[in-house]
């Protein structure tokens, strides 16, 4: 199979969708593999290296979109790209589909055959390749929440352990997941007062049991979250419901009883976002700021820390692709019901339910549509 990557061009994007000793192990495994020229630069990787791992450099990512068969990529494609689509194109991404209708409609119809990240599953009912991103995101929502506390930030000016003698800032985890459970772990090191909420008892206890007392869990209902945003200094929007819209739940009438100066990062806007005054922003321009609370939604957060991101998400997605490019993929999406999954289009049908539901598309279970192709 002819694989490809190329450079990403959402705003601040520096991660890669493979790298050097990946393209090495798909070319032993017989594939041809081709990689736009400076792809990976922004994680730190060069051309040369690329082709020492054997692969053919090209110079435009028009012509790899042209060329390949299997497009590796980490983020969706833009709607610059939405031309490049093609039919019998296995497009093996981040999607977050739910969130973005208009290439849900490309991707249905160029035909394009996606399998999202996101919604790739395992034995153990997580989700392997959202784990090392929302571990990143996890961790980096606290990092940057604390910048935006402070004052040349628009924040209250509060730090986050405080000092002898002045109380510490409160933290406020919505979602006791892979990414609240990371956020809380860096807030807990920096020394801050932090709560988790989540509807989930057994949820609660496991984490009771991994932090002991240095966090409050909670069981979260309205009236709960709506006492908690009150005290807060940052809260984490950290909830999920895997290839579905996130729930909104932090209304906007909620943020007139927050502290003025307080921090939202709303984690979760890459699915919308659970706050409902979210909307996405970017590196270069991350917050805004309503009824004098400062919101950071940036939909690609792990892109500002491309080297760490780019080595922990391509260690989790390589086995799946080469398994990917193997195999027919009638045959493996009958096998496999993990990568099955994955896939949210296929030959011009919405195979996933949730992305059908969220943006109005028409749904085809997968099973039965394997059977008629």
């Amino acid at each position: 199979m002819i694989v490809g990557s190329v450079k990403e061009i959402k705003v601040h994007e520096y991660r890669v969708g493979l790298i050097p000793p990946h393209v090495s192990v798909f070319v032993s495994m017989g594939h041809d593999v081709i990689i736009e020229s400076g792809a990976g630069e922004g994680s730190g990787y060069t051309d040369d290296e690329y082709v020492e791992a054997g692969a053919r450099i090209i110079a435009t990512a028009q012509e790899v979109w042209a060329t390949c068969e299997m497009m590796v990529k980490v983020k969706e494609p833009l709607e610059s790209e939405y031309d490049l689509l093609k039919d019998n194109l296995i497009l093996y991404t981040y999607l977050h589909l739910a969130a973005n209708t208009p290439l849900t409609q490309a991707l249905l119809k160029h035909k394009v055959t996606s399998i999202a990240y996101e919604t790739i599953t395992d034995d153990f009912g997580g989700l392997p390749l959202l784990k090392p991103m929302s571990e990143v995101a996890g961790r980096l929502s606290v990092q940057e929440g604390a910048k935006y506390l402070e004052k040349p930030f628009g924040g209250r000016g509060v730090l986050l352990a405080g000092v002898p003698g002045v109380p510490k800032a409160k933290v406020v985890i919505i979602g006791g997941g892979v990414v609240g459970t990371n956020a809380a772990k860096i807030a807990v090191g920096m020394g801050a007062d932090v709560s988790i909420l989540d509807r989930s008892n057994r949820r609660l206890e496991q984490l009771d049991n991994m932090f002991g007392n240095t966090i409050q869990t909670l069981y979260s209902t309205p009236a709960i979250l709506a006492s908690q945003l009150e005290t807060a200094d940052l809260v984490i929007g950290a909830v999920l419901i895997p290839g579905a819209s996130a729930p909104k739940l932090v209304k906007r009438e909620m943020l007139k009883n927050m502290r003025q100066g307080s921090v939202i990062v709303d984690v979760a806007i890459d699915q919308g976002g659970c706050i409902e005054t979210s909307h996405i922003t970017y590196h270069d321009d991350p917050t805004f700021v309503v009824d004098g609370v400062v919101h950071y939604c940036v939909a690609n957060m792990p892109g500002a820390t491309p080297r760490t991101s780019t080595q922990a998400l391509t260690n989790a997605t390589l086995d799946y692709g080469l398994k990917i490019a193997a195999h027919p993929i009638n045959g493996l999406m009958l096998e496999d019901k993990h990568l099955a999954n994955g896939l949210n289009t296929y030959r011009g049908y919405c195979v996933n339910h949730e992305v059908a539901l969220a943006t109005g598309v028409a749904y085809t279970p997968l099973k039965s549509l394997l059977t008629l192709l």
